[in-house]
């Protein structure tokens, strides 16, 4: 996906576009990274790349698990499973965890293109960080929060990323999608 999203009056595939974009903003920040690399965490705050692509991936079924009414799949049922979502654990590989983003990704896309936007979305209760007097999000909300939640972790994982090994998100971004090399714009190429 090139660095904007996509022009259009179709409101589901705009907001499915700006998730994608963000979505791609963090596979981009693992282009190239060995599983050893993903799980590094060259910051004071402990993240990595590969827990952010777990994280995410986690996140989005989570919400979308919510759309749809059915019981979470996150599997974070208590501090050190919500702890494991931010890590690439050492049986894990990067590849398996894009794989598990990509296919989180392709569920979005069908079930909020089946999605009535303003159809209600229940707010859990009992869950701190959810507001305890609203009964219903709308599914567009929900959408929109993804694009911002994404859209955070994936500024995080440019961080990471530039912390490993010096790479910025439009090298990675003309790498990973084959553009030509430019005056202005060298795509990154591994040894940079």
């Amino acid at each position: 996906m090139p660095a904007q999203a996509i022009v259009t009056t179709d409101e589901k595939a705009l907001l499915l576009s700006f998730v994608a974009q963000q979505r791609d903003g963090i596979r981009n920040a693992a282009y190239g990274l060995t599983d050893e690399q993903a799980r590094l965490a060259p910051t004071v705050s402990g993240l990595s790349i590969g827990g952010l692509v777990k994280h995410v991936a986690s996140t989005e079924r989570g919400w979308i698990d919510l759309v749809v009414g059915r019981a979470s799949q996150g599997g974070e049922s208590d501090y050190a499973d919500y702890e494991a979502g931010f890590r690439l654990g050492e049986t894990e590989t990067l590849a398996d965890a894009i794989a598990t983003l990509d296919a989180v990704a392709a569920e979005t896309e069908r079930v909020i293109t089946a999605a009535d936007l303003d159809g209600e979305v229940p707010v859990p209760k009992g869950v701190p960080w959810y507001p305890q007097d609203l009964d219903a999000w709308s599914v567009r909300w929900v959408v929109l929060h993804l694009v911002e939640e994404i859209a955070r972790h994936a500024g995080h994982a440019d961080l990471i990323r530039e912390s490993i090994d010096g790479a910025t998100m439009y090298p990675l971004l003309a790498a990973s999608e084959g553009w030509p090399a430019t005056p202005w714009l060298q795509p990154w190429t591994p040894g940079d």
